[in-house]
């Protein structure tokens, strides 16, 4: 295996990675928006007022965006054993 093949699958890696973590992480940042304005808007400043809000969300989130994450994740692991299959070449 190249160096330049180590790099791709490191790639792709990340790309993986990112893709199936930005639902819920793009999720949890407007969750936390929306509260902290509102928060500013009545002048409520209580921190654990946001916690239940966006973990209810998040979960959320992820049962909706399970179908796309397991698709991604699927073609991911198919990549890696077709680059395992013809290292063995």
């Amino acid at each position: 295996m190249s160096t330049m093949e180590v790099i791709q699958i490191g790639r792709e890696l990340l790309l993986t990675a990112m893709l199936v973590a930005m639902p819920t992480i793009v999720i949890s940042l407007l969750v936390g928006l929306v509260i902290s304005i509102l928060q500013t808007l009545t002048s409520i400043q209580e921190q654990t007022l946001s916690f239940a809000p966006r973990i209810v969300a998040v979960g959320v989130g992820l049962v909706v965006s399970l179908p796309f994450t397991l698709r991604v994740l699927m073609g991911f692991t198919h990549r890696m054993f077709w680059h395992l299959v013809e290292a063995g070449h």
